[in-house]
């Protein structure tokens, strides 16, 4: 029973890699939009949208990566 529950909690941590990797790259494409550009060159800095899915992208990874190890 505890194998199968070590394989479960494997799989899930990484899935949380793969969508954080997912999120982080859904991001960067959301970055070339228009929008985001013309927002940019104005501020100076990336959209809201863009920023989210990076950091939820990059914690989704971490976790994923820290449980990973642990």
């Amino acid at each position: 029973m505890a194998k199968q529950s070590f394989i479960n909690s494997k799989t899930a941590n990484i899935a949380l890699i793969v969508i954080g990797i997912g999120l982080a790259a859904w991001g960067y494409k959301l970055s070339g939009a228009f929008s985001s550009q013309v927002t940019q060159a104005f501020s100076g800095s990336p959209s809201d949208r863009v920023m989210i899915f990076y950091i939820a992208g990059a914690i989704c990874a971490a976790i994923g990566l820290f449980r990973l190890k642990k």
